[in-house]
Formats: structure tokens, C-alpha cells, sequence
């Protein structure tokens, strides 16, 4: 693996754990991107639509048809912001926060299975690694606007 370069390893890394969470979200008529924005909602508030996009990483186009689809399912309901007259906050239906358990079990099933078999110290070395590349990207440390 020491040839390939680290977006190649991130980029397929993902995209193999992608497909493992739409081959079992499928088992219930869903997909990996609602299963994630279900777990992105605070089932107890809800959470303000605006804030769910950069909570997400995502961008609006794309998480409004996601949102638009699992209002469709009865997953989510809009409900306006009490704080905030022009936003609204997004709850989870009783449906909702039943498929949000599930979605949380696949994801800790996850996790446990990989620090089973990841020693505590590979795990702290791959958190760091991790951090240190998203704080490169996000500063724009690799690509610097002159």
C-alpha cells in the first residue's frame, strides 16, 4: 500500500464503507445518506435545517432532496423555528427515531469491529493522522491562494 498515494487510500477506504452502509441500509429500504442524516437530527429538539448542511458536510442542493425524501417516508417533519421566524427545525418522527436506532446500532457495530481488530495505539495514530489532514484541507494548507 506504501505506492498508493493517501487520497487514493482515503477515497477507496470510503467508498468500500460507503458500500458496506447501502448494502445493509438496503435490507430496509434506505440508503447510507439518509441513515447519516438521521443520526445528524436531534431526536429530543430537532435540529435547524441550516445548521444540518455544514453539520453534515454537505451542500444544500444535495441534503434537500435527501430531506424532501425522507419527509416523503415519514422519517422527518418541518416544524417552524420558535427561536428563529424564518428557519425551520427538522424533527424525527416516531419511524424516524426508530430508524435512527438502527442506523446507530450499524455504525457502533462498525466502530466495535474495528477496534477489535485495530490495536488502542494504531487507533490513536489514525485519529491524529486524520486531524492532521482535515485541519491542512480545511486551513488551506496544501493548496495556499497567493
Amino acid at each position: 500500500m506504501k505506492d498508493k498515494t493517501i487520497d487514493y487510500i482515503l477515497r477507496t477506504t470510503w467508498l468500500t464503507v460507503q458500500k458496506m452502509y447501502n448494502e445493509e441500509a438496503a435490507k430496509f429500504d434506505s440508503t447510507m445518506a439518509t441513515g447519516f442524516t438521521l443520526l445528524s437530527i436531534d431526536p429530543e429538539n430537532g435540529t435547524p435545517s441550516t445548521a444540518l448542511g455544514p453539520k453534515m458536510g454537505m451542500e444544500a442542493t444535495s441534503l434537500s432532496r435527501i430531506l424532501k425524501t425522507m419527509e416523503k417516508r415519514g422519517l422527518i417533519e418541518r416544524h417552524p423555528n420558535p427561536n428563529d421566524g424564518r428557519g425551520v427545525l427538522i424533527h424525527l418522527t416516531e419511524f424516524g427515531k426508530e430508524k435512527r436506532e438502527y442506523s446507530r446500532e450499524k455504525v457502533l457495530t462498525f466502530n466495535e469491529a474495528i477496534r477489535n481488530n485495530i490495536s488502542d495505539e494504531k487507533m490513536a495514530h489514525f485519529y491524529e493522522v486524520s486531524e492532521l489532514i482535515m485541519d491542512m484541507v480545511s486551513n488551506k494548507k496544501i493548496y495556499n491562494k497567493k
